[in-house]
Order: C-alpha cells, then sequence, then structure tokens
C-alpha cells in the first residue's frame, strides 16, 4: 500500500515538473512571438506559484512595459535588478521613466552604466537613453500651468467627431472623409477657414506619415508640397493644426525629442524664408508616454483642444479641453510637492489644475455651447481674394469690373506656373542638399537661374495682384 501511495505522489511530482516547465516555456514562447497579453497572464500565474522567481519577475515587467502598464512594471523588475537578473536593471530604469519617477530612474541606470563599463560593455545605448531620460526630467521641471477644464472619453477611431473647433479657426477630417478614400488610413486633414489652404498627413511606401499642403487655385487644389525634414522626418509625423495666425502651427510626432509614441510639437512659418523655425516640444501636461496629438486652439470661443491614450484601453482615447494661456507660466519644482506636481503633468485629475473656479466656469459654459448648437455648415467657395477690408470676393461672379475680372484669371494662372516652378527649385535644392559633388556641380547653375526666375515670377505676381485690386476699387467707387 505504501509502495502505491509513494509511487502516485512520484507520478504527480513528475507531472506537476512537465506541466510547470511546459508553462513556462510556454509563456516564454508567447513573449518573443510579441503576444503580450497572452504572455502577461501566463507568467501571472507563474508568478502566483513562485513570486520571488527572477526569471518570472523580469518578463512580467517586461510584458508591462510593452503593453505600457508602467505602474505594474517596477515591482517585478525591481526584485529581477536586485538578483542581477539579466538586463532587469536597465529595464526598471526605463519603468522609473515612464512613472516620472525620473531620479530614481538616473541613479539606477548611472549605476547600471557603471557596471557595464567595468564589465567592458558597450554602453551606447545605456547612455542614449539616459539623454532621454535627463530630458524628460527637464520637462517635469517645466510644467505649464494650464487649466484643463474638462475630459472624456471617446471612441479612438472616430474620436475627431467629438472635436467642436468653430469655422473661424478652420476645419478638421479625417483623411479618408476629406479625400474620399476607404483605405486604412490614420491621417487627419486641416482645412483653412477661408478653404484655400490644406495641411494634411499621408503614407509613403514604408506605412510612415509625412505632412504636406496645398494651396487652392480657383476651383481646383495646386501640386502637393510636403513640409521640410526639420518638420518630417523618417519617423510618423501627422495631425497638422495651423493658428489663425497664420504662423503657428502645431503638429504630433514620434519623432526623438518625443517622450513616448506621439507627441505635440510647435514652429512657426517664416513668411521671409518660406520656411519653419525649429519645432518645440510643447511639454507636460500635454505630452506623455503614451500618444498625445491633435493640438488645436479655437479662438474664437477661447479654448483649445487634444487628444491622448495615456491610461486608455487599448480602443479608447481621452480628448482634453482647457483655456488656452497667451502668456506660458510653469509650476516651482523646487517649491512643490514632487507627487502633487506628478499628478498634475499625468492630468490623473483635472481639477488640480483648476485656480480660479469662475475662470472655469465661464470656460464649461462656453464648451457646452459649442457641444449643443449645430454646427455651422463649411461655405462653399471657389477661391478667397481680398479686395480691401470690406470685400472679400469668392466667385467670379463677385468681381463688379471686367477689367479686373480677366486680371483675376490671368493671375490665378500665373499662381500656379509660379508654384509649379517653385516647387521645381524645392526639388533641386533636395536633389542638390543630398547629391555628391559632382551632382552638386551640375545643378548650381539650374538652381541660381530658377531662384533668378522665381523672383521675377514673385515680383510680377505680386504686381499683378495690384493691378486686380486697383482696378476692382475703381469700380466700387
Amino acid at each position: 500500500m505504501r509502495k502505491n501511495i509513494l509511487l502516485i505522489i512520484i507520478l504527480f511530482c513528475g507531472f506537476s515538473i512537465t506541466l510547470h516547465a511546459q508553462t513556462k516555456n510556454e509563456a516564454r514562447a508567447l513573449f518573443q512571438e510579441g503576444n503580450f497579453k497572452e504572455a502577461k497572464e501566463a507568467y501571472a500565474n507563474l508568478l502566483a506559484k513562485a513570486p520571488n522567481q527572477s526569471e518570472y519577475n523580469y518578463f512580467f515587467g517586461r510584458t508591462c512595459l510593452e503593453l505600457r502598464d508602467y505602474p505594474e512594471a517596477i515591482d517585478p523588475l525591481l526584485k529581477a535588478s536586485k538578483r542581477n537578473y539579466q538586463d532587469a536593471t536597465f529595464y526598471l530604469a526605463w519603468a522609473y521613466n515612464q512613472n516620472y519617477q525620473y531620479e530614481k530612474a538616473i541613479d539606477t541606470l548611472e549605476n547600471y552604466i557603471r557596471l557595464q563599463k567595468r564589465r567592458r560593455k558597450d554602453t551606447q545605448k545605456e547612455e542614449e537613453m539616459l539623454a532621454e531620460i535627463r530630458k524628460n526630467f527637464r520637462m517635469l521641471k517645466g510644467v505649464e500651468q494650464v487649466c484643463i477644464i474638462d475630459s472624456f472619453i471617446v471612441d479612438k477611431e472616430n474620436f475627431l467627431s467629438s472635436y467642436r473647433v468653430s469655422n473661424e479657426s478652420g476645419f478638421l477630417y479625417m483623411y479618408n472623409e476629406y479625400f474620399n478614400q476607404t483605405e486604412p488610413h490614420e491621417g487627419t486633414v486641416y482645412e483653412s477657414e477661408r478653404g484655400n489652404k490644406i495641411y494634411y498627413a499621408d503614407k509613403d511606401e514604408q506605412g510612415t506619415y509625412h505632412i504636406f499642403n496645398r494651396n487652392r487655385l480657383l476651383n481646383e487644389w495646386g501640386p502637393q508640397r510636403r513640409l521640410p525634414d526639420i518638420i518630417n522626418d523618417s519617423v510618423d509625423t501627422n495631425y497638422p493644426f495651423m493658428a489663425t495666425d497664420g504662423i503657428t502651427f502645431y503638429y504630433a510626432s514620434k519623432g526623438k525629442e518625443s517622450m513616448g509614441g506621439y507627441d505635440i510639437f510647435v514652429t512657426r512659418y517664416n513668411t521671409q524664408t518660406d520656411g519653419y523655425l525649429r519645432p518645440e516640444n510643447v511639454g507636460m501636461p500635454f505630452n506623455s508616454p503614451y500618444n498625445d496629438y491633435m493640438y488645436a486652439i479655437d479662438e474664437f470661443n477661447d479654448l483649445g483642444w487634444f487628444v491622448s491614450d495615456r491610461f486608455q484601453p487599448e480602443d479608447k482615447v481621452c480628448i482634453y479641453v482647457f483655456i488656452p494661456n497667451r502668456i506660458k507660466q510653469t509650476y516651482n519644482f523646487e517649491t512643490m510637492n514632487p507627487d502633487e506636481l506628478v499628478q498634475i503633468a499625468q492630468l490623473r485629475n483635472i481639477r488640480k489644475t483648476w485656480t480660479d473656479e469662475a475662470l472655469v466656469q465661464k470656460a464649461l459654459d462656453r464648451l457646452a455651447q459649442v457641444i449643443h448648437e449645430k454646427p455651422k455648415e463649411k461655405q462653399k467657395v471657389d477661391f478667397t481674394f481680398i479686395i480691401d477690408d470690406n470685400h472679400t470676393y469668392h466667385f467670379l461672379s463677385d468681381f463688379q469690373s471686367d477689367n479686373a475680372k480677366t486680371l483675376f484669371q490671368k493671375q490665378q494662372q500665373f499662381s500656379r506656373d509660379f508654384i509649379e516652378q517653385k516647387n521645381n527649385l524645392e526639388t533641386m535644392r533636395e536633389q542638390y542638399q543630398n547629391g555628391a559633388q559632382t551632382v552638386k556641380d551640375q545643378l548650381r547653375p539650374a538652381i541660381l537661374d530658377l531662384e533668378k526666375r522665381v523672383n521675377e515670377m514673385y515680383t510680377q505676381l505680386t504686381e499683378l495682384i495690384k493691378d486686380i485690386r486697383r482696378t476692382e476699387k475703381q469700380a466700387l467707387k
């Protein structure tokens, strides 16, 4: 009898060891295949049986990072790090970073780098991450004092339908809606109030999004123009918005200056050089280790909008509405409670950003009005041409002078030619910049000739526009 019992115990233990091994191998396979949800569950089951096992803690922490469950990642990675399991310390530093615990992240990573150097290991990756963490720490020291008046969770797929930006600030569309396409596309389109300019994101053959713009000429759009590399990099760039001043330009990018995923950036158009100033990250609390994008300012209603997937399920996002600042002011990092500052930066509780209840209530009243009122229909126009402060034309029939109308039609054709030559010049400049010395030698004379021609055309175009206005004003007297 005893032998039978002993045999049963041995068989049961052997079965348990085999089942454990299979579960461990399956969990590792799920992780390596990128099935992080299933891998997290598998390692959670393993940790329930062996809570201090280094390997299980390490991979559970790694799955949390992959799934952006950042708070859950710290404890298991800390356990694995204390036992020096693989590169757990490296990922622990990253987990601290993603939880805004930057001083811990810096200390942890600096110690790890020193250890790796003693082992004569390459630390380039770690040094790059340390620079990124320090950059994020500087952002935390400059959290903007902005009043977030409201937030609401919507479906990620059609979040833009929840925006209520006034027509005076322009129009926002999803790419497929605007261009009547059906292929999966995450790009958005901004169209100016006058309908004479659009900025939009489109993807290249590799599926990377870049921002382009087009100008409207009569009843058709001119050729597309890719915004310069200072905005478009080798990463996704999307969600454009031009302020009503026609100079301040907002967009989102996954570039090296991003905290993680999409970050919101701002730049300004330089009319003299027909270029853009170096973009700046708008910082916290607008940006986070998650995806933050579609920043829009409605000056008419004095409301700002942006969207984030921070702390949200995969198919949801949170839209935040705020009162735009005229002048940027930041919290005092030295005097504030660190935990409270992190909560404000994360927007865990938007009421912590409220300093003037009366101001908030007025903004909430404006928000309620724009949400409940029926959106104005977009005015369909053929073009926008300003005669003077009191007269803006949108149709050929608006002209009172036949001579002015003829000059305007001539100007529209001339504008097409001018834009085409400008685009040719931009293409040649890019070829010159990226080409070998022989290519540069060949292109230099042609670029100089074309620059001269474009400048001449610009002068002619300017004089033609003056003639149109002068002729039409005589008819209006």
